[in-house]
């Protein structure tokens, strides 16, 4: 079309028409282009040195169920989802001159390496208080955080025992509710704390915080006692970590499976111990590796993760940070942020009675799908990252949507929060 022709159309009788279809054309543009720019981009595979073979080309897959849906909603909670924290998380709170007030502050040193597993729940606490999800105003809050932590409990000549860290979390919540009532109208639904390990047991001691409230935690599997799947949420157990640019590339990883842990707890391990430990194409340890913990998962393509107590361990997520794909092998296990990430789309996910069929499985697995598998943990190695200060799409953002995900569903019009003990 000429653009004399062009201009005789605009001025014709349809030029409404016409420039209706223009504006059409270009919002789809500025859309298309916007959403572009907002999806995860698929690092490229760097080429194998000239001595190496030849890579087939791997198929490109995400590791979102819907990365459209999923990115729209999470900004959406950016914007919109305001939790509150009791006063008891900051120092200038006059009730913090208490003999337990450490219990509730953030940790001073979290990288200390007492913290250990416990790294999360701190990283946690820390990361939220430094957000702007907070709000001053409990009447605007979708959520409310109660900051105990189990960790410092664990330690803390007051509290100490099992037994006393639930009589202790049954006697705040109870306050709480008494002080302020944010909670009735919920029935504690509305409420969350952060916890791992005897953390599970916290509020076996309190009927409303035990059934309603919801555990941000680190044991997240379905038989574990006061764990129910989807009012509660897995929260990755991370160590903090040098960060680094980029895993080692396929072609750098000479062996091809790592593992290195405890077997005394563990049935599992004892299996794989029995029937691969032996193996030369297998590196498994008992104990302490021969070569060192990174290095393991550096030079691995493939890194089981066997239940032991608990099958979320930091290993998981050291697999993902240091690009070494997780065999996970565990049964009833929550996965964390399954509800987006395809983890099949960057783990293998195996049932306990596949151990005889380990070494079958994986030695099955096609170049081609072992590259996707690689490609798509580098994507999602962000999700799986503390920041000093909270950044788009790392752990603690991942963990606020999962909370998003429950606003309301769970709302109950008259409740009465912590008057009852058990």
């Amino acid at each position: 079309m000429t653009l004399p022709s062009l201009r005789n159309m605009l001025r014709s009788p349809h030029r409404k028409w016409w420039n209706t279809y223009f504006l059409i054309i270009s919002l789809l543009f500025i859309t298309s282009s916007t959403i572009s720019s907002l999806r995860p981009q698929i690092p490229p595979l760097i080429p194998p040195p000239n001595n190496t073979p030849d890579y087939s080309p791997p198929t490109l897959t995400t590791p979102y169920h819907n990365w459209e849906i999923f990115n729209a909603d999470y900004q959406q909670m950016l914007n919109k989802l305001k939790i509150y924290v009791y006063p008891d998380a900051f120092s200038s709170n006059k009730s913090n001159s208490s003999p337990t007030a450490a219990v509730f502050l953030p940790n001073p040193d979290p990288f200390n390496p007492k913290t250990g597993n416990y790294y999360s729940e701190h990283a946690f606490k820390l990361a939220l208080l430094r957000s702007s999800l907070v709000t001053d105003h409990p009447g605007e809050a979708d959520f409310f955080f109660m900051p105990f932590s189990v960790n410092v409990m664990r330690y803390h000549p007051l509290v100490r025992s099992e037994s006393a860290i639930s009589d202790f979390v049954a006697s705040y919540v109870s306050r709480i509710s008494s002080d302020s009532g944010h909670g009735n109208a919920s029935g504690g639904t509305d409420h969350f704390s952060c916890c791992h390990s005897v953390g599970r047991d916290a509020a076996s001691k309190h009927w409303e915080l035990h059934n309603n409230a919801i555990q941000i935690t680190c044991s997240s599997s379905y038989f574990q006692r006061l764990y129910t799947p989807h009012k509660d949420v897995a929260l990755p157990q991370v160590w903090p970590r040098p960060d680094i640019e980029a895993p080692d590339l396929p072609h750098r990883r000479t062996e091809l499976v790592f593992f290195a842990g405890r077997a005394q707890n563990s049935a599992a391990r004892l299996e794989v111990l029995r029937l691969w430990g032996n193996d030369s194409s297998f590196r498994i340890f008992a104990g302490h590796s021969s070569m060192p913990y990174e290095e393991g998962f550096r030079r691995s393509r493939y890194c089981l993760h066997i239940k032991g107590y608990e099958v979320n361990t930091a290993r998981v997520v050291d697999a993902i940070h240091y690009g070494c794909v997780p065999v996970l092998i565990s049964n009833y296990y929550d996965l964390p942020f399954a509800n987006i990430l395809d983890w099949t789309k960057f783990s293998i996910i195996l049932n306990q009675h596949d151990i005889p069929q380990l070494k079958n499985i994986i030695t099955s697995v096609p170049e081609e799908t072992y590259l996707d598998l690689y490609r798509n943990l580098c994507v999602v190695r962000k999700h799986f990252r503390w920041s000093a200060v909270p950044q788009s799409y790392d752990t603690f953002h991942m963990t606020a949507y999962q909370l998003w995900l429950r606003r309301g569903l769970h709302r109950v019009t008259s409740s009465i929060l912590c008057v009852r003990t058990m």
